[in-house]
């Protein structure tokens, strides 16, 4: 064993025997001692932010980068093989089956999931580095329940989302400090697959998820190079595609691109985060209150501005200005409704790719066609790089206008509290990405929930009827709703439901919301997988 490196869990033992070996867990403690003190300073600079924030301080687009933002000669680097043209991304978590489906989708590109699509248990997180190597190898192959699982001959060009700097991995410690599970997540993939994936005409991709700073960017940059330098490898063979799914980033894209700038492959609009942290970071702002979750669609003033912001930053800078995500699934029982869903799919992509974007997200195989028929018709070549949007005109108060049209209903309370109960108890069974009324959903959208009813708590927020949301309010249908979970999703255990209905309750309360859900909850699964180390008996 290297020294210093504990492992804190015995579960996945094949996938561990392959995966955690001495010369990767090397890597990982030579990676969490280089920057840990980094990533630990760059957190520490999120918490003073807010609380600027709290105070009243603008929001806005950093003045000490304003050359950056004037000099027009500087690009990225041109597309890595394989990232030229990726009109249709699929996404989805790690598991085998997801892995065979998502790479044979047809899409051009998959994004194989350690995050929001993904419950970070131990099984999870191992099994799926497993499951990517062996797809890499092409070593994937199964059989189970009399049907064949195989890999096509050109499958999708493989990117990876690994999670977010403010989480740790709990089952790995490195000098009794739990390692980033940023850098456990890209560490083990890279170091595995890295040179395996260059031998093959491709080459190590990530998305990059939750950054709030040009700064952490930085970080990240940086460990490209130390890793690459690691093995031997060129550098500027990593791409990296930051998802803009925070408020602050969304003020920081061109700086994020500039540090990035000899790995960038582009950004991308990660929606649904992104209005939780218009929440979440305008905690203080009374003016911030939003209706339901329904009416914040993609053409409410701030999103649009955003959208339209970042395609003329990546197009200016020669990148991949990627849309957001079709997290529709079809209805196979009902074709009328079926065919209402699919057009909603098919406007929405037309939306993405009549604005400039060059590419999409799905979240079900079956909708890669909708999606590859829209951006075939209206982009004709790899991309729209040529799109610079030189029209756009985006102000600090365009990306923080809070007014959008809509109204808080009972109903839009109702569906908040079931879906962040269903997700919250899924996730702490170790599922991280679940089917609710017709769309896959993540850990953003009960982070979207959380928030929502938190801030109209908060704020003493009236529905349209002219009730007011007081916290007995929403605990009165909380425990109302809490029985028929089950009923939205069938794989709800009654002791994961308990946990989700208090920590709901306690969060509505709060004096602010917590940072993250998956954070609060990270010690469940760590004590389920047998890992419970001093450091995190005080998070429970």
């Amino acid at each position: 064993m290297v020294s210093g490196v504990q492992i804190h869990s015995k579960v996945a033992e094949k996938a561990q025997s392959v995966i955690l070996t001495e010369d990767a867990l090397a890597f990982l403690a030579a990676l969490h001692r280089t920057f840990e003190s980094t990533r630990q300073s760059l957190l520490v600079a999120r918490e003073e932010a807010q609380r600027r924030w709290d105070s009243g301080a603008p929001f806005d687009f950093p003045p000490e980068t304003a050359h950056i933002r004037a000099e027009a000669s500087w690009q990225c680097a041109p597309p890595a093989p394989g990232l030229e043209d990726r009109r249709v991304e699929i996404t989805g978590p790690t598991d085998r089956k997801m892995v065979i489906n998502a790479l044979n989708s047809g899409a051009k590109t998959y994004m194989a999931d350690f995050e929001d699509s993904s419950s970070p248990t131990f099984s999870n997180m191992v099994n799926g580095q497993f499951n990517l190597r062996d797809a890499i190898r092409r070593e994937i192959d199964f059989d189970t329940g009399g049907k064949s699982y195989k890999l096509v001959e050109k499958p999708c060009v493989l990117i990876v989302r690994p999670r977010g700097w403010h989480l740790d991995e709990p089952r790995i410690t490195v000098d009794n400090a739990p390692v980033s599970a940023s850098l456990f997540d890209f560490g083990l993939y890279f170091y595995h697959n890295a040179k395996e994936l260059v031998k093959r005409g491709h080459g190590p991709y990530f998305y990059l998820p939750k950054m709030e700073h040009y700064l952490e960017a930085r970080l990240w940059n940086d460990v490209f190079d130390f890793s690459q330098s690691y093995i031997g490898m060129a550098h500027g063979t990593i791409r990296a595609t930051v998802l803009v799914e925070t408020l602050p980033a969304v003020f920081n894209m061109e700086e994020i691109l500039f540090e990035l700038r000899a790995h960038s492959s582009g950004l991308n609009c990660g929606r649904w985060d992104y209005i939780f942290s218009f929440i979440k970071k305008r905690r203080a702002d009374r003016s911030a209150v939003l209706p339901d979750r329904k009416d914040v669609t993609m053409t409410v003033p701030f999103m649009d501005a955003y959208v339209r912001l970042l395609i003329q930053t990546c197009h200016r800078r020669k990148v991949a200005a990627m849309g957001g995500m079709a997290a529709q699934i079809p209805i196979k029982d009902d074709p009328e409704a079926n065919d209402a869903v699919m057009e909603r799919v098919r406007q929405d992509k037309l939306r993405e790719v009549l604005t400039g974007h060059d590419g999409t997200w799905i979240a079900h195989p079956l909708i890669n066609k909708i999606a590859l028929e829209v951006f075939n018709a209206h982009m004709l070549g790899p991309n729209q790089y040529h799109v610079r949007r030189e029209d756009v005109k985006v102000a600090a108060a365009d990306l923080l206008n809070p007014r959008v049209p809509g109204k808080i209903t009972d109903e839009g309370v109702r569906s908040n509290i079931s879906t962040s109960l269903a997700y919250t108890s899924a996730w702490i069974g170790g599922n991280g990405c679940i089917p609710l009324n017709y769309l896959m959903e993540d850990a953003a959208t009960a982070e979207i929930t959380r928030v929502q009813l938190w801030q109209w708590v908060k704020y003493n927020s009236r529905l349209d009827s002219g009730q007011y949301i007081t916290a007995e309010y929403v605990e009165k249908l909380i425990d109302e709703l809490a029985p028929g979970v089950k009923k939205i999703y069938a794989g709800v255990k009654e002791d994961n439901l308990k946990i989700a209905v208090d920590y709901l309750k306690g969060q509505i309360k709060k004096e602010w919301p917590s940072e993250f859900l998956t954070s609060d909850l990270m010690p469940y699964l760590a004590i389920a997988d047998g890992a419970e180390p001093e450091w995190q008996k005080s998070a429970l």
